[in-house]
């Protein structure tokens, strides 16, 4: 399940994608367009501050934007810097593996087949979802 903290960070940077700014986006303009409690914004930004994906602006004149392009961001990006690993059980995951200590045989356990198809899945799509296509999408509609 999709943590408020990721749904947070999600619509922040859809925010600074969309407005489209080379300049900084003051935090507390980014709070009061997507009404979200600037304290735990900050901290969500710093965040990804960290994780390369967007650059912080100290002053007067300070704010976030974007570290990349828009099309080099992807959903899968956003949610592994928060969340962690994408996958539901860890002897599915590329980045944080561990053998289930349950597990009788990896080989053949069922449980971890469907969990891999489901990490495959969807990190297929998040990772093929930038914060461009949603931007398209939006204005398409």
């Amino acid at each position: 399940m999709l943590t408020q903290r990721s749904r947070y960070a999600l619509r922040a940077l859809i925010f600074l994608a969309r407005t489209g700014s080379v300049a900084p986006v003051p935090i507390s303009t980014i709070a009061a367009d997507q009404k979200l409690p600037r304290k735990f914004l900050e901290t969500i930004l710093l965040e990804l501050k960290n994780g390369g994906l967007v650059e912080s602006y100290r002053g007067k004149m300070g704010g976030y934007r974007l570290a990349q392009a828009p099309q080099k961001i992807s959903f899968g990006e956003i949610i592994r810097h928060i969340e962690g690993p994408l996958a539901l059980v860890p002897c599915v995951s590329i980045t944080a593996y561990q053998r289930c200590a349950d597990c009788f045989d990896e080989a053949t356990c069922a449980i971890r087949k469907v969990m891999l198809v489901v990490r495959e899945s969807t990190a297929t799509i998040l990772d093929n979802t930038t914060l461009a296509d949603i931007i398209e999408q939006r204005e398409a509609a």
